[in-house]
This record gives C-alpha cells, structure tokens and sequence, in this order.
C-alpha cells in the first residue's frame, strides 16, 4: 500500500511539473517580444538579402506590436555581423538574417570567432531563390554555349564577380567551370549590389547570385541573363533557360534563414517560427514568386535538418575545388 501512495504522489508530482511546463512554454511565448528587437543583416543594404530581410523584419513588426529594427553589420564577408549575434544574449532581442553564406564561408577560412552549430540555433528558413548567370551587355555572347566557348577560347581572361567568398554564387560558379569548363578569375566583393553595380558598369565579365538582382538590369537592358540555375524555366524570365539545358543535371539554389544565439529558449524560437510563417504566407509570396524567389515556411526542426544537408553538400564542393580565403 505504501508504494502505491509513493508511486500516485511521483506521478502526481510528474504531471505538475509538466503543466508547469506547459504554462511556462505558454507564457514565454505571449510575452515575447516586450521590446525592439535586432534584426542584424551582415552586408551592405540593396541586395537580395537586404530586400527580403526588411520585409520580413517590417511583416514581424506589424504583427507582433514591436519593432524589428534592421542593422547592416556588413565586412569579413559576413563575419562581422554574424560575431555580433553569436555573441550576444540569448534571448530573442538580437537575431542574424542570412543567406546561405553563413554556413559555408566558414568552410573557406582558417578561423572564424563562432561554430554555426554551436553558437547559433536556426530558428525558420525564409525562401529559397535560384541564381543567375548573367554577363556584362557587350561580352561577344548570346547564349551559355557561347559563353562555354568563349571560356575555352581565352582560358583565364573572364572575370567573374563573388558577392562573398564561399557564397552559393560562388559555388555555383565552381560547378559551372567543373562542369562546363568554365575558366574565370574570381573578383571578390562585400555583397551583391557592388558586384552588380560593376557588371552594368562592364568593370566585370559575369556575376552568378540570385536572380532578383538582377532582373531588373535585365529587363531594362543593363546586362544579360543567359541562363538560370532552376531546375525549371522561372515564370518571370520565360525565355531564358535553365542551365540544365546545356549542361543536363546542373541545379543551384541560394537559401535565406533567420539564425538566434545558441541557448536560445525553446518558447521563443518557437513563437518567432510561427511569426515567420505567418509573415511568409501573407502578401509576401505573390510579390517574391514573381522576383523568382520560392518563399519556405516550415518548422524550426525541418530548417535545422535542412541546413544539416546543404553544409554536407557545400564541404563537398568546396573541398573539391580548393575554395579558400587567401
């Protein structure tokens, strides 16, 4: 009889605790956020990034009564930015918005201040943009055969622009020269818009990063897009085709998350998941499907998993073509 008594009291006091769990869970998540938070994008304003990130931070303003105020840390090809989330409290008040950059420049560097699995949780991933391959007006090319060619016909004289060193960009274009024979020079840069502002300006040969960049010189004759790394012809640019095209199997996206300090609570990154979610299935998707960017509410947990994946992927490539920082 007495060990009944004792075991009715455990279970009792088990079920306690875990309503009290419950309820803490609960609250942490109603009183989250009670003041501004940090929204640090870790390079210059004006690239695709940069315009998905003030979106999405206005969208969480407006629906969470506070306000998400968005900080360009740019330089260390995303670095510096990154170290200042990584290092600062564990509370939902200082969040990193990143591309997939942030979990493979790292690969390329002898030292970096943080671990991406460590120091940092993720917390949703925010859409998924297939890039472009698109060449200054007055390259002597009209098609990626052509480009493929001309590669061939002057090895090293192509310049090719990286946003960042490590960058699905940059990865890209490594796969493309492996693939194609592509030969290039990289030309590192701290971001998209300067890169993008020196191919209109014809101070470089090519640039590869998502498309949104670059539509809009596209559209108004600035550069030439001569092909995309879907798997599919995107509905925004239906006359240009698919790298798979030329070069069957050859697929490329650049990805977009929200990252918090490791330790975070698990009632936070939960409300700000949801938060997310609810700001990616707004008004948001129309205007982002037709920039050529897939937006990608989802859980926390498949985000992690996700990033898992890709980093393996990413090693491989990098690995394989020697990417470092000098």
């Amino acid at each position: 009889m007495q060990k009944r008594v004792v075991l009715r009291a455990l279970v009792a006091l088990c079920v306690g605790l875990a309503g009290g769990a419950a309820q803490g869970l609960a609250q942490a998540q109603d009183s989250y956020p009670s003041h501004q938070v940090r929204f640090v994008i870790p390079f210059p304003p004006g690239g695709t990034l940069d315009m998905l990130g003030r979106d999405l931070a206005q969208k969480l303003s407006e629906q969470t009564g506070q306000t998400f105020i968005v900080e360009n840390r740019s330089g260390g090809n995303g670095i510096i930015g990154a170290d200042v989330v990584a290092k600062s409290a564990a509370d939902g008040y200082t969040l990193l918005f990143n591309a997939s950059t942030f979990t493979t420049a790292p690969m390329t560097m002898k030292s970096v201040p943080y671990d991406v699995d460590k120091n940092f949780v993720p917390v949703a991933m925010a859409g998924k943009a297939p890039l472009s391959l698109s060449v200054k007006k007055d390259l002597p090319v009209t098609d990626l055969a052509g480009l493929l060619t001309y590669a061939k016909q002057n090895p090293g004289r192509l310049t090719f622009a990286v946003g960042s060193i490590g960058s699905a960009g940059h990865l890209a274009t490594e796969l493309l020269k492996r693939q194609g024979g592509l030969d290039y020079t990289v030309i590192p840069y701290r971001g998209t818009s300067p890169a993008l502002q020196d191919l209109v300006g014809g101070r470089i040969d090519g640039f590869i990063d998502p498309v949104l960049g670059a539509v809009s010189y596209y559209k108004s004759g600035m550069l030439k897009i001569l092909a995309v790394t879907s798997e599919a012809r995107l509905p925004n640019l239906p006359d240009v085709p698919t790298v798979s095209e030329v070069l069957p199997g050859y697929q490329f996206y650049s990805w977009y998350g929200l990252w918090a300090p490791a330790g975070t609570p698990t009632a936070v990154v939960e409300k700000l998941n949801a938060e997310v979610n609810k700001a990616l299935s707004s008004g948001m998707t129309a205007k982002y499907e037709q920039l050529g960017v897939a937006l990608t509410p989802g859980s926390a947990v498949a985000f992690a998993q996700f990033q898992k994946d890709d980093m393996a992927r990413s090693r491989k490539i990098v690995q394989e073509g020697r990417i470092h920082v000098e």
